[in-house]
């Protein structure tokens, strides 16, 4: 059984940052593929960020490109969501969808197997 389990949720002022973690237990040889996704009170769901532990591309939306970045920690496979300059419009519940492979559209949520319980993000000031 694959747990995931996300963290770095908080409250920070405008402008401020987040590191976001999400680490996936339960695959051998820690290699799987990771997509951030928030849903704010009232919003529909949209997607983050994406991006796998054994390398390659990464891939951020455009409402956040520039300020968030996928970094990737080779030696111990894992993924961080670092977010900076926050505005209150990213206030959301942050959700983790982890899966053995990238699907080959990394923003579909049906892509993605297994999802953590999510972790809240509040900007404001």
């Amino acid at each position: 059984q694959v747990l995931v389990e996300e963290s770095g949720g908080g409250s920070v002022q405008p402008g401020g940052s987040l590191t976001l973690s999400c680490v996936a237990s339960g695959y051998s040889d820690d290699n799987y593929c990771v997509a951030w996704f928030r849903q704010a009170p009232g919003k529909e769901r949209e997607e983050v960020a994406a991006g796998c532990t054994g390398g390659g591309r990464t891939f951020v939306a455009d409402p956040v490109s520039g300020r968030f970045t996928m970094s990737r920690d080779n030696a111990k496979k894992r993924l961080h969501l670092q977010m900076n300059s926050l505005k209150p419009e990213d206030t959301a519940m942050y959700y983790c969808a982890v899966d053995q492979t990238q699907p080959r559209l990394w923003w579909l949520a049906d892509g993605y197997h297994y999802w953590g319980q999510g972790t809240q993000v509040l900007v404001s000031s």
